[in-house]
């Protein structure tokens, strides 16, 4: 082993990356505290949590019933109240039972009371398919709450980001929501030991590259450069630009990036009709259509439930091939 290689971090899983995000959040601030279902002994779902019950007791690890629209009620009383509360929501289906909540409350009532009241709250919510968990625990339902005014909505894609946005989320005064994709969990990357945190503002331009812009978030990112990588075997440099933060969206990161490439794919797992891909693809015609040497190209799910059959589901999914397809077309001109 050389100097260079003994000299790298250990790799992190995503998911200790967000254990760690959750241990340091308890440990330094005592008004924080974890609720959700399943949480405490059985150690989350996808076992973010687990050891946590342990280590910070009942109180602050809050195994809830199952009854979203309750727990996230309860959740924003106690953000109201003074505390620090990160609710986990299992998967992001089961948060359209607390719909009323979050959108007709939590991003309401600091608008509301004219600022008398915030709303410090941060909800995780696993979001995704990949994983045969069928229709109702597999859509990606990110670009609705994406929609709402008074919520900020972010979406991890690397084991730093999920370290440290947590952190950051939980610094601001108003509900953020946090979109967790399943397929990563269990990914590895080393970390950035130097980093101590991440702003909620601003995308990141993952890989620099000048015929075509590829947009996406989430999982969308590792096939993203993925694709980039096949891409640039036939000569196409591609820049990956990861967005990270959903609402509100970087408009000047994704016009940067398209007035050096003049084209844009958008990946977004999500349906194509009324998705986040289609907010992007507009406000780049508004605001840099004389940029554009052709038309901005989309790369979405199927407009279908997601379907468990492995091979349906996959056929479902945004793929590598899709992506470098679309992107070759728009170079050679297609």
């Amino acid at each position: 082993m050389n100097d260079a290689t003994s000299t790298l971090p250990a790799p992190l899983s995503y998911r200790e990356a967000c254990r760690q995000a959750l241990r340091e959040a308890l440990q330094r601030d005592p008004r924080c505290l974890l609720l959700g279902e399943d949480v405490g002994r059985y150690g989350g779902c996808y076992a973010v949590s687990k050891g946590l019950l342990e280590e910070f007791g009942p109180d602050r690890v809050v195994d809830t019933p199952l009854a979203e629209a309750a727990i996230t009620g309860i959740a924003i009383g106690a953000a109201m109240a003074g505390l620090r509360p990160i609710l986990e929501i299992m998967t992001c289906n089961f948060s359209l039972l607390a719909l009323d909540q979050i959108v007709n409350n939590a991003a309401t009532i600091p608008h509301m009371s004219g600022g008398q009241f915030q709303v410090p709250l941060v909800i995780r919510m696993a979001t995704g398919g990949g994983r045969q968990l069928a229709a109702q625990h597999s859509h990606s339902l990110e670009g609705w709450y994406a929609h709402i005014p008074g919520l900020k909505v972010l979406a991890p894609a690397t084991v730093d980001d999920a370290r440290h946005m947590l952190g950051a989320a939980l610094r601001d005064p108003n509900p953020v929501l946090i979109f967790e994709h399943i397929m990563l969990y269990g990914t590895e990357a080393p970390p950035d030991l130097a980093l101590t945190g991440v702003d909620i503002e601003h995308a990141r331009v993952r890989r620099r590259g000048r015929d075509v812009s590829l947009v996406t978030y989430g999982h969308g990112l590792s096939k993203c450069l993925a694709a980039a990588e096949e891409l640039a075997r036939a000569g196409i440099e591609a820049e990956v630009v990861d967005l990270r933060v959903l609402r509100p969206l970087d408009e000047a990161t994704l016009i940067a990036s398209v007035t050096r490439t003049r084209r844009c794919v958008v990946v977004d797992e999500a349906w194509r009709s009324g998705s986040l891909a289609a907010e992007v693809a507009a406000r780049l015609a508004d605001a840099a259509f004389y940029e554009l040497d052709a038309p901005v190209r989309r790369v979405c799910g199927r407009e279908v439930p997601m379907p468990y059959a492995a091979h349906l589901e996959q056929a479902a999914l945004p793929q590598v091939a899709q992506i470098v397809a679309e992107a070759t077309a728009l170079v050679q001109g297609g």
